[in-house]
């Protein structure tokens, strides 16, 4: 398989952490976005890597130091939305990946990635002609809520899952989705191409693949890091 992965970092939140967008908040000794880097870095047969920064941002030349070992980096600038990022970033490998090669798209706040799930997702999908996603059965009870706050209904969470990343998909195929989705204001690359009427693969993936989005995820994440050094994190394990 010939693979590329691509890191949309140009989101600006700075709901926590005094201005500072969460990709670049410290968390246990680097940056959230070196972690995130680090584990696709380590899938053996990465052709290269696209890391999509917000324009004029000069905080991950100044706080990133992430090992990428043989690792190819390119860097493209990001839209206004995850959508039109994803696209730019797409863009940027133009000359460079075959319609049926393989994008690799991965949050830059999903720092917990195991590195045997994202070998499974890759393993999983090489006979398809879609590609695929890790998600996570739903386990909490699910409400929807109106209005006021009020709960309206209990929803049936048998055959729910919650849509993590990486998410692996062709490379014309995606870019094409995303072209369409750039103007829909999909939030992840999968929704984009069941709008097109595809139905990927869902490949199980662990439940602490936390995404960051607020100040107890990044405690959260501390932890979940303490814990996985107890255990094997090689791509060969």
């Amino acid at each position: 398989m010939r693979v590329w992965a691509l890191i949309p970092a140009a989101g600006s939140g700075t709901r926590f952490g005094g201005g500072v967008p969460k990709q670049y908040l410290n968390l246990a000794g680097k940056t959230v976005i070196e972690h995130s880097i680090e584990r696709i870095a380590a899938v053996p047969d990465i052709l290269g890597m696209v890391i999509v920064l917000a324009p004029g941002d000069t905080l991950f030349k100044k706080l990133c130091s992430v090992s990428l070992g043989d690792a190819k980096v390119t860097y493209a600038i990001g839209g206004n939305d995850r959508a039109s990022s994803v696209l730019n970033g797409l863009h940027s490998l133009s000359g460079l990946a075959l319609e049926e090669d393989w994008v690799l798209v991965h949050d830059s706040v999903r720092p917990c990635v195991r590195i045997n799930d994202i070998m499974n997702l890759i393993s999983s999908v090489p006979d398809d002609s879609v590609g695929g996603l890790l998600g996570s059965p739903v386990t909490d009870t699910l409400k929807y809520v109106e209005q006021g706050e009020r709960v309206s209904s209990t929803l049936d969470r048998s055959g729910l899952w919650g849509a993590l990343t990486p998410q692996l998909f062709r490379y014309g195929r995606l870019r094409y989705a995303m072209e369409f989705s750039d103007k829909e204001g999909f939030t992840d690359e999968s929704s984009a191409l069941e709008a097109l009427g595809y139905q990927p693969i869902v490949v199980l993936g662990s439940s602490d693949n936390l995404k960051i989005t607020n100040k107890d995820d990044l405690a959260l994440a501390n932890e979940i890091l303490r814990a996985q050094e107890k255990e094997p994190q090689s791509a060969t394990e």
